[in-house]
Parts: C-alpha cells; structure tokens; sequence
C-alpha cells in the first residue's frame, strides 16, 4: 500500500519554491514513519542526551535539552518511546509535557553524528518519566553536526540550584552566547487541518557564529542546504511562534527563548552567510537564562579538536 504523504501546506510551499515538489513526494512516503525501526529502538538507549520540543499553555513554543545516563531512552514497542525524566519546574518547556500534549523529539549523538527525530503525543502515568506515542519518525544526515564528548558533572536526575534569570530581551550575556555558538535547536509546530497538533524540534549547527545578532536584538540565520524537508522552515510558513535554545558545552549553561520566526523572503544578505541557501529571522519574547541547567560539560582536555565541524 501506498502510505499518505506526511507534508502539511507548509513544507509543500517550501518544496515548492524550489521546484521539488514531485521529488521529495516518495521520500517523504517512504522515510517518515509512524513508527521506530528496530534501529532507532536500539539507537535510543545508548543516548545521554535529547532535545524536546513542546508548546505551553499560551501558545508559544520551547526548545530545551535533558540528560540522562544511557538507558534512559527506551523504545519497549515500534509506536513508543519511553523517557526516565524528573520534571524539572526550572524549565519552560515543561508545562508543554503533560499527558495529551503534543511533542518533539531529537535523540543526537554528537560523537558518532547519529540523529533521529520524531514527533508524537506525551503519554503520562507517574512523575518519574513519560512515554511518547510515536506519529512520525525519521533519521537525519549527519550535517553540520559538530562532534562533541560531553561529561556528567552532576547527577543528571537533580536539576540546577541556581536561580533562572528571565529577560524580554537578549542582554549582554545572552548575545555573547548566541555569537560564541556553533549549534543549536529549533522547536516549531503547525495545527493540521486534521485537528492534529505536530511539533518539531530539529538541531542548526555552522561555524561558530553563524547565527547574527541584529542591533535590535533579532536574530538572522542561515538555512544550509539539507534534505529538503523543510519541517521546520514549512512550520514557519503556517505558524510563526518558534523556540530557542544554545547551550553552553563547557558550563551547561542553557539559554531558551521563545518569540516569533520568520522566512525571509528573495536571496537579499544571503551571500554574508557562506553556503546558506536562505535566511530566517526571529525575535525573542521571552528569553530564559538556566546557569548549569545542563548536567554535561565538555572536558577541558577535548578543547578544540572535539569540535571539529562535520
């Protein structure tokens, strides 16, 4: 049987405005699954990191990152994945974690460049965890990852005692992180015609400094060529409301944010970013800084050559 194309109206704008349309309909058919092949179940359980994307109570979107020692990912059927997660008040995108809601995942291994993402609904039955019914799942290339061998410097089942700092707007400190960075992640959503809400988190690396800070506190950023999916610029195009997160890989230190996202439109400042194939722009709501809200540092012995760009 021919499965349902899994392209809602915005992916298929994006597609369409570069004349592939036609070519990513059997990919898509055949690479995004309702369901974990048997080697992402087993990819899962050897993480000690995955990024989530969720959606609050107002609307808005949040990207945000939790560590585990491996294990703390499993998939116990093909259409589950099951997270050992303590709630974690201190984050933003909790609120978007109860059971019913709609969610995104990413697990990434930054060491092997591995990555897999899917989306799909929280599914709740104690405080220790949530499984997630899977939706749709697929891999990802290993582009524009950067390889990195993170360490736990606490248990990563306690949450940072440090006091969360909330701004309008991006401050000194949060400029200096999102001009050091050379990695972070996206969450964006789209209600479907169906009544289903889809939520996706997907991770953005480039050279340190990819991403501009404008003089009003907006944000440019480059879209590299990839695999021509557009989930998360196709998001855009029908809903505007994203979620931010950087990370600082030798604090842990987490900078989340949530505003509004944008394609912008023609190749105008296009040629500043080398090898963007478009830009996008966002501007920040809400902007939370998380000292060590991150349990993983990357040990000082790594230092430059764990980061090589992929």
């Amino acid at each position: 049987m021919n499965p349902p194309s899994p392209w809602h109206a915005g992916e298929l704008a994006m597609q369409r405005s570069i004349g592939v349309v036609e070519q990513m309909d059997r990919p898509g058919r055949m690479f995004v699954r309702d369901l974990l092949t048997d080697q992402h179940r087993g990819f899962y359980p050897l993480l000690d990191f995955v990024a989530i994307g969720s959606v609050d109570a107002h609307g808005d979107a949040w990207a945000t990152a939790r560590a585990g020692l491996p294990g703390f990912l499993q998939s116990p059927d093909p259409a589950t994945l099951r997270l050992t997660l303590e709630r974690d008040p201190s984050d933003p995108a909790e609120t978007g974690l109860e059971d019913g809601r709609a969610v995104g995942l990413l697990g990434i291994d930054f060491m092997t460049r591995r990555r897999n993402r899917l989306n799909g609904t929280v599914r709740r039955t104690d405080g220790h965890g949530f499984a997630v019914g899977v939706e749709q799942s697929f891999g990802n290339c290993p582009r524009y990852i950067h390889p990195r061998d993170f360490e736990f410097v606490r248990d990563p089942a306690v949450a940072s005692p440090q006091p969360v700092t909330e701004t309008r707007s991006l401050d000194a400190r949060a400029r200096h992180i999102v001009r050091a960075a050379d990695t972070f992640f996206v969450a964006s959503y789209v209600d479907r015609g169906d009544g289903v809400r889809q939520v996706d988190v997907s991770h953005r690396g480039g050279p340190p400094g990819f991403v501009r800070v404008e003089p009003d506190g907006s944000l440019t950023i480059p879209d590299f060529s990839g695999n021509r999916f557009f989930m998360t610029l196709g998001n855009f195009r029908v809903n505007p409301k994203a979620g931010l997160l950087f990370i600082d890989p030798g604090t842990g230190d987490m900078l989340q944010m949530t505003g509004d996202a944008r394609v912008l439109p023609g190749t105008s400042g296009v040629a500043a970013f080398e090898g963007a194939e478009r830009l996008w722009s966002f501007g920040p709501r809400r902007v939370l800084y998380r000292p060590a809200g991150l349990p993983s540092v990357i040990p000082a012995h790594c230092g430059k050559p764990c980061a090589k760009p992929g």
